[in-house]
């Protein structure tokens, strides 16, 4: 007997009552994106804070970033900045950039949601970024660094096939034969840095089925020992995947990858990066009370 309510009585006679189609439930709520489609021109600016006295703004990871949230979210005003300028008289300079967003928003709100584009916890950058924004004395949210681990092993996995040293099966990349064994993540930021890419190093190591570890670069043969710690587990190929996008890594840093195995290139201006830059500013915004945006089209509709 079909159960309650499935059918109902016609004289003697019963017939099926006809089932919706099930359909997926529709985002609801006022930001169903990471970032609204449109927003006030009072609403705060994207600035990446860049670490790196040299970071190059016009042609590396920050500017191919900045470039790739401009296009996908077309109603964010995206500036990409240094947190150690030159000064005032340098336009790159974070406080530069600061008091020309507070300089082009009305008073009370914040300026900018500030993102520092580093991939994992990096205390020296963050300690530095907070100390620049307040004594540039803007209204401005600075978020936590960019990160979400299985976003960030992703990259790391694609990182790796491009360089030959994985199977490019879960990326849509052509497959290949030989691969590494065995992986260790390279951080930049000090022990804080590798223990926040633990569960990267644990999706990576699941996504991948070999040993991964990781290891920060600016520790003193952190680097070495790690690769240590790999060969005892048995690994015989040996492949370094450098867990930071690329400014944050300074000389001696890259230097420490010199160990005589393979090394994928850094992260880069992968779109993963890009997607949480967006999520990190869109759930910035999502807690401030920004005006609705005026719809052009609608009024003119109107009128």
């Amino acid at each position: 007997m079909p159960p309650r309510g499935y059918e109902r009585e016609r004289g003697d006679e019963a017939f099926p009552m006809r089932q919706p189609a099930m359909r997926p439930p529709r985002p609801t709520g006022r930001h169903r994106r990471a970032v609204p489609a449109s927003l006030p021109q009072s609403a705060p600016a994207l600035v990446l804070a860049v670490p790196g006295r040299d970071a190059d703004l016009t042609s590396g990871p920050a500017a191919e970033l900045a470039a790739i949230l401009r296009v996908d979210n077309p109603a964010v005003e995206v500036r990409a900045a240094r947190i150690e300028g030159g000064g005032p008289d340098d336009p790159s300079d974070l406080r530069t950039v600061l008091a020309d967003a507070t300089a082009r928003r009305p008073d009370g709100g914040p300026c900018a949601v500030v993102i520092p584009l580093i991939a994992t916890v990096n205390p020296p950058v963050l300690r530095r970024l907070r100390e620049v924004v307040a004594a540039s004395g803007a209204n401005a949210l600075v978020s936590g660094f960019i990160n979400s681990n299985a976003m960030i092993a992703e990259a790391l996995h694609i990182r790796l096939a491009e360089a030959g040293l994985a199977r490019a099966d879960r990326v849509r990349l052509f497959s290949i034969v030989t691969a590494a064994d065995g992986v260790l993540i390279a951080t930049v930021g000090g022990p804080d840095s590798a223990a926040s890419a633990n569960v990267t190093s644990v999706l990576l190591a699941a996504r991948l089925a070999i040993p991964v570890i990781t290891a920060p670069t600016d520790v003193r043969s952190a680097v070495h020992d790690g690769a240590m710690r790999l060969k005892e587990m048995g690994v015989n190929r040996l492949a370094i995947a450098p867990c930071f996008i690329g400014p944050e890594a300074t000389r001696s840093d890259l230097d420490a990858l010199a160990i005589g195995v393979e090394c994928a290139p850094p992260i880069g201006a992968h779109s993963n990066i890009a997607k949480l830059a967006a999520l990190t500013y869109g759930k910035a915004i999502s807690q401030l009370d920004l005006p609705e945006p005026f719809d052009h089209e609608a009024h003119g509709a109107h009128e």
